[in-house]
């Protein structure tokens, strides 16, 4: 399949700007079941300083607003060619090494709803597979899909408490549980084309499991499956704050507002 992605992120400062630094993790790299035929981002009122491969082997770019801007827009367009392979990602690569991935962060801290949620799931399963997917579902059902009803540091075991989330929730709790199964796992960021529309209000994000025999494989626990073709992942990390597609420091105590348009399409 073959993805056409337009994604623009633009942020508006009620007050002059004299100083920011955004880190942009935006780019997505040809890799298992994907491959880039083009991408490009531009960007409006800032000036991009370096582009590097951070510690997870994601493409980072890092960007400065203009003096005193009162805004900033990155401006994201490309095709990726896609496969299905049923969202199995296969061999570590990168710098950081697997057993870092069962390392707890502060968003993905396991607490007693967390280590309560592992011991419903059981262990009786015949693969590592299905128990990763039984996990799934048992996350859906205890944390319902409710936009604005979380944030960018909300942690696993507080959405768990509150019950409901995002994508990005749903992600955390994956990667909590499994972990503390004793399984390598991290958060993905990327993109999705969904069935019934092209105009989207964000990225999406989902986890992998690091499975024996097999490699890395993609859980979507908001959605039930594992990732297909109409999937395309840009970043990864030990949780969100390490495949944020913006994120960054800046002067001055401006509000700040953000507005996201994104239309995936075939």
């Amino acid at each position: 399949m073959r993805l056409n992605i337009s994604h623009v992120t633009q942020y508006q400062y009620d007050a002059q700007v004299p100083y920011a630094l955004q880190q942009l993790r935006m780019t997505p790299k040809s890799r298992a079941g994907q491959t880039v035929l083009n991408w490009e981002i531009v960007i409006e009122g800032g000036c991009k300083e370096l582009e590097f491969d951070d510690q997870h082997n994601n493409r980072v770019a890092l960007v400065s607003i203009e003096p005193d801007r009162p805004d900033i827009s990155f401006i994201c367009h490309g095709v990726v060619e896609t496969t299905d392979t049923s969202g199995v990602v296969g061999k570590h690569g990168g710098f950081t090494p697997v057993w870092l991935f069962t390392r707890p962060t502060d968003l993905t801290k396991p607490g007693p709803l967390v280590r309560e949620l592992v011991k419903t799931i059981g262990t009786e399963f015949e693969t590592q597979i299905q128990r990763m997917h039984a996990l799934s579902h048992v996350i859906a059902e205890r944390v319902r899909y409710e936009v604005r009803k979380t944030h960018s540091e909300t942690s696993a075991e507080e959405a768990l408490d509150a019950g409901h989330g995002v994508c990005q929730d749903h992600a955390q709790i994956f990667v909590t549980a499994a972990r503390l199964m004793g399984i390598p796992s991290r958060y993905v960021s990327g993109y999705l084309m969904m069935n019934d529309r092209v105009d989207q209000d964000a990225s999406h994000a989902w986890a992998e499991a690091h499975l024996d025999g097999i490699g890395w494989i993609g859980f979507d626990v908001s959605n039930g499956i594992s990732p297909d073709e109409r999937y395309v992942r840009v970043a990864t990390g030990l949780d969100y704050r390490d495949a944020a597609p913006v994120s960054g420091m800046r002067f001055g105590d401006s509000a700040e507002s953000m507005n996201v348009t994104l239309q995936v399409q075939q």
